[in-house]
C-alpha cells in the first residue's frame, strides 16, 4: 500500500540532494549529508509536495553492526515534527 521511488544525488562535499515520490501522491524534495566515516546519512525536507497536512520530514540512516537504521520524522499542520516510523533492515 505505500511505495517510495526516486533520486539520490551525493556530492564531493559530503551533502546529498534526494527526490521521492510516493504512491500515495506526496512528493519530497530533501537535503542532507552523508559521512562515510561514520556510515550515516540525515536529510532534512526542503518542500512537501502535494500534500494539505504534512509540513516537514526528516530522515536518519545508519550501518551499525551490518545493520541499516532507518527513521523518519514527521511534521504536519497539528504537530511539530515528531517520531513517524523505524526499521532496522538486516541482510539475509
Amino acid at each position: 500500500m505505500h511505495a517510495e521511488s526516486g533520486y539520490w544525488r551525493p556530492r564531493p562535499d559530503g551533502s546529498l540532494e534526494v527526490v521521492i515520490a510516493q504512491s500515495t501522491g506526496l512528493s519530497e524534495v530533501q537535503k542532507g549529508s552523508y559521512d562515510a566515516e561514520k556510515k550515516t546519512v540525515t536529510l532534512q525536507s526542503e518542500l512537501v509536495g502535494n500534500a494539505s497536512k504534512v509540513k516537514q520530514i526528516a530522515r536518519a540512516f545508519q550501518m551499525v553492526d551490518g545493520e541499516l537504521s532507518y527513521i523518519v520524522q514527521m511534521a504536519t499542520i497539528t504537530n511539530s515534527l515528531q517520531p513517524h516510523l523505524k526499521a532496522l533492515l538486516k541482510r539475509i
